[in-house]
């Protein structure tokens, strides 16, 4: 080979410690770090910066992958695996296609003009070693142009969360260290005042009505009660002594490769270092790792942890599905009814929240909406639900199907669909019944909460759990029915 391998160039640039230096440079800056610790989220700005840190490590990588970078590290590649004698008769060539895309270009045509005439057999290792220089630092430069553009936006990024956390303060109640990381993860978006009265509005409305809170939360600790152990989300992790398959272990010979491992050297290779005028021969395999080796392989023993279900009479943590919250939005919801709804699905997300749990509600009257509020931009989400006016009719049927089709997923498991309306509508067919059912079975569970004295028993009957709620009777009278275990 003329010259070292450039197909790892992006690579080594990008693990130099550059990207360090700039993660190292954010957490430096006095103004960050202090609205970190004011407003209680350290922890959060630190893994929002370390999970920055692998994504624009993969962008800088793929700086390479332009066609300016991608056609003269393929002409590099293809050029230093010729020997002295092909350089010398294609070099001009070599030349004519570095001239409008390549910043050696000026240097390669001084240093062949200075050349002119002598084949010197050491000039192809120099002019490809110097060509080598060039791409890693123009592969440099432009890394440092990716990584300093995505500095500036990463850095107005934790300023917006700060600023939508700070505004937030009034509206959500402090909550533990991993509710406050889940609500960080979701202020990407800018809310305006708009945005942060309808929140506070559904917030003072759950602190006014303290049955609408409890429902909540006894639907919150329904996903922790299933007894699946299929369902526990964290094994337990003991050290185990395991066997792996090592190229430094040297149970058996497989066969030949080219490296530098001196141990492993063929004895024909030493036949260089017998003559002084071959001896440089040597030299260059060892250091173009191109000397003929054995190659072995066998089993090495490492003690690693190692994760596994085990019986234990302890409480375990049980991997807790999403909610999925159907709002009815008929014009017959309009007024407080509308009100309680939102305040109650305001009221679920924050319970995903502190359980690490996805929340979704879907609005349905004439047509149904779709939002995710604990999405990177929930907050958004959460505001644009909350400042929809109720109207139309009342189609439970096609929420309903959407919902089982969701649930019938991977992700959806040990899940809690929680439908909020006044039922006033007819009874589902029993091909949807059965569907249910069919959920029933694989541990999801099925919920109303009903606003209206008026509900159809018929209709709500389908559910696990039932409870109403009375915004017009004195005392707010709360109560909760179960249909079936």
């Amino acid at each position: 080979m003329l010259g070292a391998d450039g197909l790892n160039l992006a690579l080594m640039v990008a693990d130099s410690g550059i990207i360090d230096s700039a993660v190292n440079d954010l957490m430096g800056r006095s103004q960050v770090m202090m609205m970190a610790e004011k407003r209680g989220i350290k922890t959060s700005v630190k893994n929002h910066l370390l999970k920055w840190r692998g994504n624009v490590k993969k962008r800088m990588t793929k700086v390479c992958e332009t066609e300016r970078f991608q056609q003269e590290l393929a002409l590099y590649q293809e050029v230093i695996y010729w020997d002295e004698n092909e350089f010398f008769e294609r070099v001009d060539d070599v030349i004519k296609q570095l001239e409008w895309h390549s910043a050696f270009y000026m240097q390669a045509r001084r240093m062949i003009e200075k050349n002119k005439g002598v084949n010197n057999p050491m000039f192809p290792h120099y002019f490809c070693d110097q060509w080598y220089q060039s791409l890693a630092e123009a592969i440099k430069q432009a890394q440092v142009s990716e990584l300093e553009e995505n500095k500036e936006k990463v850095l107005n990024d934790l300023y917006q969360r700060m600023e939508t956390m700070r505004n937030m303060e009034n509206v959500t109640q402090s909550g533990d260290e991993e509710s406050v990381g889940r609500l960080w993860d979701m202020a990407a978006a800018k809310l305006s005042k708009t945005d942060l009265t309808v929140m506070k509005r559904s917030a003072d409305l759950l602190k006014k009505h303290k049955g609408l809170q409890d429902i909540a939360e006894q639907l919150g600790r329904m996903a922790g009660q299933v007894n699946d152990p299929d369902l526990n989300r964290a094994p337990a992790e003991e050290l185990q002594m395991v066997e792996e398959k090592s190229e430094e272990a040297t149970d058996d010979i497989v066969g030949i490769h080219e490296s530098d491992d001196l141990n492993k050297l063929l004895p024909n290779e030493t036949m260089f270092l017998a003559y002084p005028e071959l001896e440089v021969v040597f030299y260059k395999h060892l250091v173009d790792k191109r000397l003929m080796n054995y190659r072995t392989q066998g089993k090495s023993r490492t003690l690693r942890k190692v994760k596994a279900h085990k019986p234990d009479h302890k409480s375990v943590d049980v991997e807790k599905g999403p909610f999925i919250v159907c709002v009815d939005a008929s014009g017959s919801m309009s007024g407080f009814p509308e009100q309680c709804a939102k305040a109650m699905a305001y009221a679920l997300m924050q319970i995903a929240l502190a359980e690490q749990r996805d929340c979704y509600v879907i609005i349905f009257s004439t047509e149904h909406i779709t939002y995710e509020l604990t999405r990177q931009d929930g907050l958004r989400e959460a505001a644009d639900f909350l400042t929809y006016s109720f109207h139309g009719g009342t189609d439970l049927e096609p929420t309903l199907i959407k919902s089982i089709d969701l649930m019938n997923s991977d992700k959806y498991k040990n899940a809690d669909m929680v439908v909020i309306s006044d039922f006033i509508a007819p009874k589902q067919q029993d091909e949807l019944l059965a569907k249910v059912d069919a959920l029933k079975a694989k541990k999801n569970r099925f919920h109303a909460i009903s606003l209206s004295k008026y509900g159809n028993p018929a209709l709500m009957s389908m559910f696990d759990h039932t409870w109403s709620y009375h915004p017009n009777v004195v005392g707010r009278l709360f109560k909760q029915v179960s249909n079936r275990s």
